[in-house]
C-alpha cells in the first residue's frame, strides 16, 4: 500500500494565507492537497507549488500529510529557510493540532511516548516499535467528548511521519475518517479529522516569538 485507493482529485480552494512578510509565507493548507508534488504529472498539483504560484520565492521548510489540514510555514529567502529548519530539526517549534477520535476518551490530559518506524510492507503506514523506533512523544488534552467520539488538542513534541495518527490509534481511540488507521465507521468521515491548529517559531528576521493559528474547519 502506497497511497488510499482513491484517485487524487485536490480541492480548488483559493490560496488562505494567514501571514506573510519579507521572509515567510504562512497558509492554510486543505485536506486532500499534497504538501510537495508526488511522482508522476498527475501528482503535481500541490501546496507548494500554488505558493509559488504568488509568492516565487517560496522554499519548503516542512510538510504536512496530505489528508491533514491547517497552519504551514514556507520560507521566502534562503536564511529563512535554514534559520526555520534548524528549528523544526532541534525541536524549537510548538504545534497545536485538533482532533475528532473514535470513542470517548476518559482521561482529561496525558503523554503518549511510543517509538515508531515505517511498516515497509503497508508503507506509507507507521507502525509502534520499541526496539528499532525513532523516538516520538505526544501531549494531549481533551475537549469535548460524548460516548461516540471526542475532541482532542495534540502536542507533538516530535515530528514523525504519522505520529498523531499511529498515537491516537494506539490509545484505542483513531483519528476520525483516517483511510490507513481507521476500520469500520471510524473511517467513513469526508475527510480526515485532524488539523494543525497553530505553529509558534522565531522569526527569521531577529528572532521574535511569532505564532499563527487557522480554526478548525471541523
Amino acid at each position: 500500500m502506497t497511497e488510499p485507493t482513491d484517485a487524487y482529485a485536490p480541492p480548488q480552494d483559493p490560496l488562505v494565507v494567514l501571514h506573510d512578510d519579507h521572509q515567510v509565507v504562512l497558509v492554510d493548507k486543505p485536506a486532500g492537497l499534497l504538501s510537495v508534488p508526488g511522482k508522476g504529472e498527475h501528482l503535481a498539483d500541490c501546496l507548494l507549488s500554488r505558493v509559488q504560484a504568488v509568492f516565487p520565492t517560496a522554499l519548503l521548510v516542512h510538510r504536512l500529510d496530505r489528508d491533514t489540514s491547517g497552519v504551514m510555514v514556507f520560507a521566502l529567502t534562503p536564511h529563512a529557510q535554514r534559520h526555520l529548519g534548524l528549528q523544526f530539526e532541534k525541536r524549537q517549534t510548538k504545534k497545536t493540532y485538533v482532533a475528532r477520535v473514535w470513542g470517548e476518551v476518559a482521561e482529561a490530559t496525558g503523554t503518549i511516548d511510543l517509538p515508531l518506524i515505517v511498516d515497509w510492507p503497508n508503507r506509507p503506514r507507521q507502525m509502534v516499535d520499541h526496539v528499532n523506533g525513532r523516538a516520538a512523544v505526544t501531549d494531549w488534552r481533551r475537549l469535548k467528548r460524548s460516548p461516540a467520539e471526542t475532541r482532542m488538542r495534540l502536542m507533538p513534541r516530535t515530528g514523525r511521519s504519522h505520529q498523531l495518527r499511529v498515537h491516537m490509534l494506539a490509545m484505542g481511540h483513531p483519528i476520525l475518517g483516517d483511510p490507513f488507521y481507521a476500520e469500520g465507521a471510524a473511517r467513513d468521515f469526508d475527510r480526515l479529522m485532524l488539523h494543525s491548529e497553530s505553529l509558534q517559531f522565531r522569526h527569521p528576521d531577529g528572532g521574535a516569538p511569532t505564532k499563527v493559528t487557522a480554526k478548525a474547519p471541523f
